[in-house]
């Protein structure tokens, strides 16, 4: 009995039953998240709508940083996945909001696609600024950077969507608010975090064949920069395509003639389900061909040969182009 209490009372043994670090960030902060969200509508405190805001826009995204932190090297510090999430989500809402102002100013059917290129530029921007004098490239690192100025990106927008929903005809609605949150938290690892994290392992794929390269703007880049910004374009536009398949497959005369006199047609309960069907089809759709795009390029970052450039520091194991 001695022995057996000893064995499970051993570190090691405590360590293997523990959660991992951002497994424990997320149900922690859910449990924040949804505790806070109680005490307000309980309370009707406005004052913690704030709180509100900011648990549940940035608990997924930080959860990654948390991920990261713990798979950082002697390149990617915590210091440096931290200032990707913070600088890197600044940098790119702010760069986004000025351009659209300035290009996007009439809405059209390109306006996805012009949405998508100014937004995944704006991150791509970013992420070469803020990895310019990395001491070395991998694609695995490319991934994990890119992925993490993609997540602060997306907990910067998910805080103003979230701040913009509150607001209804009828006064402030934290049941909007509750909702466009949570709706944006489960589709956080399949947005903006998974797009640039596609568009960091190309970037730094561009220096990491050269013993002293630096990341360039190639033709390939080029390529996977448009892949990339189509995904998002598509994404953005399901609602819309969801809405003329629902018409071309079940409209009916009257609501087509209503649509040419420029008249919002009344829909019936079942096209309310097609649609709703169609747009979530086309975003599982978009995502799995973004995940599938990710997982492929990770297998081949794997295989490919690495190419050491400077010695890391004392004490601190770089890993392989395997380790993830």
């Amino acid at each position: 009995m001695t022995q057996i209490a000893d064995m499970t009372s051993h570190p090691a043994a405590d360590k293997r039953r523990r959660l991992p670090s951002w497994a424990r960030t997320l149900l922690g902060g859910a449990v924040l998240w949804v505790a806070t969200v109680v005490t307000t509508f309980a309370t009707g405190n406005v004052n913690l709508v704030p709180t509100v805001i900011l648990l549940g826009s940035f608990l997924v995204p930080v959860t990654f940083v948390v991920y990261a932190f713990g798979r950082a090297d002697g390149v990617l510090t915590p210091q440096r996945i931290f200032i990707a999430f913070v600088c890197g989500g600044v940098l790119g809402v702010l760069g986004a909001s000025v351009l659209e102002a300035a290009l996007l100013r009439q809405p059209s059917g390109l306006g996805y696609v012009g949405v998508g290129l100014i937004e995944e530029a704006v991150k791509l921007a970013a992420l070469w600024l803020l990895a310019r004098r990395l001491p070395r490239y991998t694609t695995r690192d490319g991934m994990v950077l890119g992925a993490a100025v993609g997540f602060g990106f997306a907990a910067l927008e998910s805080a103003g969507y979230a701040f913009t929903a509150m607001f209804t005809s009828n006064g402030l609605s934290l049941l909007n608010l509750v909702e466009t949150e949570a709706l944006r938290a489960v589709l956080a690892p399949v947005g903006h975090g998974l797009w640039t994290a596609i568009l960091g392992g190309a970037l730094f794929a561009t220096a990491a064949r050269a013993r002293h390269g630096r990341p360039r703007l190639r033709f390939s880049l080029g390529g996977w920069y448009l892949l990339v910004s189509l995904l998002h374009a598509l994404w953005d536009a399901a609602g819309s395509i969801a809405v003329w398949l629902t018409l071309v497959l079940t409209g009916t005369q009257a609501q087509w003639t209503l649509i040419r006199l420029d008249q919002v047609p009344g829909v019936t309960q079942g096209q309310v389900h097609l649609y709703t069907a169609l747009t979530w089809g086309l975003m599982g759709l978009d995502a799995l061909l973004g995940v599938v795009i990710l997982l492929v390029r990770r297998r081949r970052a794997i295989a490919a040969p690495t190419v050491a450039r400077d010695i890391p520091p004392v004490g601190r194991p770089v890993p392989t182009e395997g380790t993830w």
